[in-house]
């Protein structure tokens, strides 16, 4: 396992997190939940092989994954990792939530204070809130207390706002944004990257395979990509040869992945890519881009629609329309009109949705397209 300094916190990190966003699930009283044993096999056998940074957050898997995390660090595994999560920021409606939240994830990991604590997916509402409520004061305060020991953010909005984010947080350490081949130029970017990097800041990757769809890309981008590689090499391979990336971040859930990933750590250094790889990458961008397909990363922030839509599954369905031709859609998803006909027009997904999509317009469109 390779292992890169943080930015300005000085910790070196390993290339390869692991996400606990994603874990192996089992179906229980009708309803999926984490396959506890698997996952903590999973996260330990990451750590023994090198992995030293786990990443979770308050609501994923329903809450579960920070107390699956917890679990897993357990018999001395929490000594040799480190352990980030993120304070929910919808569930902030009053300064003292913070302290409420933070002491509900400290107790759901099982630990006496969190290594790396973000303020999750900030945005531009966010951001406000952070600033009327006096949040950083609040973390700078944990940390004094010892209950974090460093403050970054995750991001989900547009470059203006980043750069707005990254100049007022004066005592921020570290962020998480999204980055891949595909979103060179979206949310924050490459460009946002450099400003980060310029700040010193530790820059931490996620969808790094875009929610696992560049393990399988469109055939016109995966024709694109740098001959002898693998879509999922050729993905990784992308962030880690920027200077500026700490570490990325990946959804590893099964042992195959996961030992797959750790081989193209060990194997991927800074600058890595040759001229004819870059371009090759710049071309799989411009295919993409030509399809016009609709960015979902299946994250499930959308999950709790109040019709029970399983959007990320209709926005798959569609993105495999070739050349107009509608036929593989309806093969895939056969009633997917009336699945959309369910939606009341509430907007409740779109408040959530970190990609920003505009997904009662999206259903429009696909509606139309029929």
């Amino acid at each position: 396992m390779q292992y890169r300094v943080f930015g300005k916190t000085g910790c070196k990190v390993s290339t390869l997190g692991f996400g606990a966003m994603r874990m192996p699930t089992v179906e229980k009283d009708g309803k999926k939940v984490i396959d506890e044993k698997k996952a903590i096999e999973l996260i330990r056998h990451a750590i023994d092989s090198g992995v030293n940074y786990v990443d979770t957050a308050f609501f994923y898997h329903d809450g579960e994954s920070e107390a699956l995390v917890g679990k897993a660090l357990r018999d001395g595994y929490r000594k040799k990792t480190y352990v980030a999560t993120k304070l929910p920021m919808g569930d902030v409606k009053c300064p003292e939530d913070f302290d409420r939240l933070l002491n509900t994830q400290l107790q759901r990991l099982d630990t006496p204070y969190i290594d790396f604590y973000l303020f999750h997916a900030l945005n531009r509402d966010h951001w406000k809130k952070v600033k009327e409520f006096g949040l950083i004061d609040k973390m700078k305060k944990a940390k004094a207390e010892g209950k974090i020991r460093h403050m970054g953010f995750s991001f989900h909005d547009d470059l203006e706002i980043f750069e707005n984010i990254v100049e007022e947080y004066e005592d921020c350490e570290f962020c998480q944004i999204q980055l891949n081949y595909l979103d060179t130029d979206y949310q924050a970017g490459i460009e946002g990257l450099k400003k980060a990097a310029e700040k010193g800041l530790g820059l931490v990757i996620m969808e790094p395979l875009r929610g696992g769809s560049l393990a399988n890309p469109d055939e016109d981008v995966k024709n694109c990509l740098p001959e002898g590689k693998t879509p999922v090499e050729a993905a990784l391979s992308y962030i880690w040869s920027f200077p500026e990336v700490s570490l990325l971040l990946s959804g590893m859930g099964t042992m195959e992945q996961l030992k797959e990933n750790m081989a193209l750590a060990d194997k991927y250094t800074e600058n890595c890519l040759s001229e004819s790889e870059i371009k090759a990458f710049t071309a799989a961008k411009k295919a993409y881009d030509r399809k016009g397909l609709i960015p979902c990363t299946k994250c499930l922030y959308c999950k709790d629609c109040p019709k029970g839509i399983d959007i990320p599954a209709i926005f798959a369905a569609f993105n495999l329309v070739e050349n107009g031709d509608r036929r593989k859609v309806k093969e895939a998803m056969p009633d997917i009109e009336d699945r959309i006909r369910e939606c009341i027009d509430c907007g409740a997904c779109e408040k959530k949705c970190p990609q920003n999509i505009e997904i009662r317009k999206m259903f429009k469109h696909i509606k139309d397209s029929f």
